[in-house]
This record gives structure tokens, sequence and C-alpha cells, in this order.
């Protein structure tokens, strides 16, 4: 069963303007996430809308680009496209890495994809990891999911699942499990997609894997000892990187 990484990169961002170009200690972000992809081993594509994107990758032996369309509503949507155009076979296994995910550690890939392989009812894996200190259940920003005991997933939500109700809410005792937006996908679910019609859950969540689940294909969710850093949204968490950078001595 073969296993590619794609990339989608989308020039446009209403917070972070031609946010894959922006460098980051001197390194354009999309090819710092390239290269982090590169490191799992498998072979990674950049899917981009903006030719600007692809001039930076052309000094990337390792990485390959494709140009998409620019009017897609979503990563997934992207990753359809190229799907399509390369004609992966349906058990080939996609996984999706942010464009905007420079600190994403490589592991995570081969974990993901292990997951999606591991459970052949499942079209869709996914991360998770148990709450540290610094996040609370509570925070909207931050996606919670709650699996069956096969760990498949029930849910995904910004609101605090489950609603322990002893605790008028969230209790510090529950295992809550918060979300790692990494995903893979069978090429086969992924030709799907375009066929299933956004669903009320996901509309109201703003959560685009719920569409998956509520269409009745399942999520395998893998579970790992800790979230990786966040990415990057805005100016703010562009100066943060850099500094966990310098910190870390890879700069």
């Amino acid at each position: 069963m073969n296993t590619v990484v794609v990339i989608p990169a989308r020039y446009g961002s209403t917070r972070l303007p031609a946010k894959p170009l922006r460098l980051i200690a001197g390194v354009p972000m999309v090819v710092r996430t390239a290269r982090q992809a590169v490191a799992s081993g498998f072979p990674v594509w950049v899917a981009f809308d903006d030719a600007r994107i692809g001039a930076l990758l052309e000094g990337e032996v390792a990485v390959q680009g494709i140009l998409t369309r620019a009017d897609h509503e979503n990563g997934t949507e992207r990753l359809c496209e190229v799907a399509e155009r390369l004609g992966w076979a349906d058990d080939t296994i996609v996984v999706n890495v942010q464009g905007d995910e420079p600190l994403l550690p490589p592991a995570l890939i081969g974990e993901v994809a292990a997951a999606l392989a591991a459970r052949p009812e499942a079209a869709v894996a996914t991360l998770a990891a148990p709450f540290d200190a610094q996040h609370s259940p509570a925070a909207a920003t931050t996606v919670k999911v709650v699996c069956d005991q096969a760990g498949l997933a029930l849910y995904f939500s910004r609101a605090a699942i489950p609603y322990v109700r002893d605790a008028d809410g969230v209790s510090g005792a529950f295992p809550y499990l918060r979300h790692i937006g990494i995903y893979a996908y069978r090429v086969s679910a992924l030709k799907r997609y375009p066929q299933l019609a956004p669903t009320p859950l996901e509309q109201a969540e703003k959560l685009e894997q719920l569409r998956f689940l509520e269409h009745g294909l399942r999520i395998a969710v893998g579970v790992v000892n800790e979230a990786p850093p966040p990415g990057v949204d805005c100016e703010e968490d562009l100066q943060r990187v850099e500094a966990f950078l310098r910190g870390a001595g890879a700069v």
C-alpha cells in the first residue's frame, strides 16, 4: 500500500497575506513545512494555487509541486484534484499536512498513515493527544474528539465533549482528547468527497471532518503522547516559531 504526503498551499490568506511565502528565519514557510514532511521518508507533493509558491520549490529536490485550481473551498478539495490528476490507486494513502505547520514532527506523518493502514473499515484517519496544562477542554479554539472502544471517532467538537454532569461541565479527572489537525485519506474516500454535500454539523462547528462522519464514513483516531507545536495563523505566530527555532539552535 503506497503512502504519499500532500501539502495544500493557498496563497491568499486574510489574516496573513501571502502566508506560504512568509520567511521564518530566512526560509519560506512552505519550504520549511515541506522539509519536515520529507523527513518522514514518504514522497512529498505541494499542491499550490499560485506560481510564486511553485517557484520556491524548484530547488527542493525531494519535493514535487503541482499547480491546482484556485477556487477550492478547503485543503481536502485540493487533495481530491491532485489524486485524480495523478491517477493514484484507490488504496493509496494520502497524508494531508497543512502548509502552515513548519514545526510538525515528521514522526506524526507515519503515525497517522499507520493508523489508517491498520483500520481497513476506516476511510480517514487523524490523531489526538491528551490535554496538557496549557490547554483547556473548555476553549472553543481547541477541537476535541470522542471515540468508541475501537478507536473510531464518534464526534469532533469545539465544545467540551463529553459534558461531565457531576462536574457541571468540564472535569479535570476526565481524559479529554485534543484533536491534532493532520489527516490520512484513502484515495477511494477522496474520490467520494466531492459528491458529499456539506452537512449541518459541519457547518455549525466549522469542522470539515464532520462531513465524513455525517455521511457514514469512519474516521480512525490514533492517540499520541503529546500534540505538536501550533501552526502559523498570524504575525505573532511567526515570531513564536522563530523564537522556538532559535531556542532549539535550528537557525
